[in-house]
Formats: structure tokens, sequence, C-alpha cells
């Protein structure tokens, strides 16, 4: 049964890892590489989630002179 183990790495069945072994060999790299590669990317999309989602910062208070041209602007 696939899962997680207690450190945190999956387990994979026979049958993922013949998977997982094909398409290594198809892009020309070992086994471990190709699931050291895959954890990366799986990190840096969730990682890339979490930015996403966060909200924009507040708009900044304008500057002294903004302020001072603003007012000087308005009718009195």
């Amino acid at each position: 049964m696939a899962g997680r183990t207690t450190d945190g790495t999956r387990t994979m069945t026979t049958g993922q890892r013949a998977y997982e072994a094909k398409r290594a060999a198809k892009a020309g790299v070992s086994l471990d590489k190709w699931l050291a590669q895959k954890e990366r990317d799986r990190v840096a999309e969730e990682r890339t989630r979490e930015e996403a989602a966060k909200p924009p910062p507040a708009p900044k208070k304008p500057g002294f002179f903004a302020r001072l041209i603003e007012k000087a602007q308005k009718p009195f």
C-alpha cells in the first residue's frame, strides 16, 4: 500500500515504481534523480500556490509632497 513513512517520504507500490522507472529512463536520468526532481517540482509548485494565495500588500500612504500637491489642487 502506498502512503507516507514516518520521515515524510512516499512509499510506492511495485507498479508505481516500475512506471516511474520507465519515465525516468525515457527522460535519460536515474530513478533516484527522477524522484528527487519530481519532489523539487512539487515543492516549488506548492510554494508558488502559497505565494499566490497571499493577499496583496496594503496600498502605501501618499508621501509628503503628494499630499501637499493634493491639498494645493483642492478648491478653498
